[in-house]
């Protein structure tokens, strides 16, 4: 076969081979089906509620205007209430023997230790105190009145089952002697009258008309109630 040609049939094959590649039809892709009669997988989901809310602190106890001069002859640290004085307050000394230095020894008591014939609550100056019974109000010169000891201006009342209160400390007396007095009502503010410790208050209970010497251990009147909010 003369070579010229063979040329030209090589030539027309490799231009017939190149058309089949890239000038004829595309071969169809068939596509895949991706759907399956199985329900679509279902995404687990955790729902955390939200925290609860902390609690509110319990309120601390604490004294508006505390008194520097404040010692404490006691082992309770407990906060009490009662129907004689406004708020929260703390024991400074308790009825009956104790170490507070403002008493002289007594013979009822171990070693050089002092009686004290009421129960004293640390409060501060201004406090509210209230009729925690009913009662008439005494006049200061009746029999079995209180000396100085207890301030300028106590107040004592006579109340029910023949006993006389006696609100030492105190200032701003809204009652007056012959008075009957209701429970809750005010009848004066604490103080340091006559108090080389500080304001507060001392709550004593004698027999009617009594003296010092004839007190009874007053926390039945007193009607002390632990505040446990705090």
């Amino acid at each position: 076969m003369p070579a010229a040609l063979l040329v030209v049939m090589v030539v027309g094959c490799v231009a017939e081979e190149t058309d089949e590649t890239s000038g004829g039809s595309t071969p169809s892709v068939r596509a895949t089906p991706t759907t399956s009669d199985a329900p679509p997988a279902t995404v687990a989901t955790t729902v955390t509620p939200p925290p609860a809310p902390s609690p509110e602190p319990p309120p601390q106890h604490r004294e508006k205007d505390p008194d520097p001069r404040w010692e404490f002859y006691v082992d309770d640290r407990r906060w009490y209430r009662s129907p004689w004085f406004a708020g929260a307050h703390r024991l400074m000394i308790g009825f009956g023997c104790n170490t507070a230095p403002w008493y002289s020894p007594d013979p009822r008591c171990p070693g050089d230790q002092g009686f004290h014939h009421g129960i004293d609550v640390a409060m501060s100056c201004g406090t509210t105190l209230r009729a925690g019974t009913a009662g008439e109000v005494l006049p200061l010169d009746a029999p079995g009145s209180p000396g100085t000891a207890y301030g300028d201006d106590p107040v004592r009342l006579r109340i029910a089952g023949g006993y006389d209160v006696l609100l030492g400390h105190t200032s701003e007396v809204f009652v007056q002697p012959g008075e009957r007095v209701e429970p809750g009502q005010r009848i004066a503010l604490a103080s340091d009258s006559g108090a080389p410790d500080g304001c507060h208050l001392h709550f004593e209970v004698r027999p009617a008309g009594g003296s010092v010497s004839t007190a009874v251990d007053p926390a039945e009147w007193l009607l002390l109630e632990a505040d446990l909010r705090g």
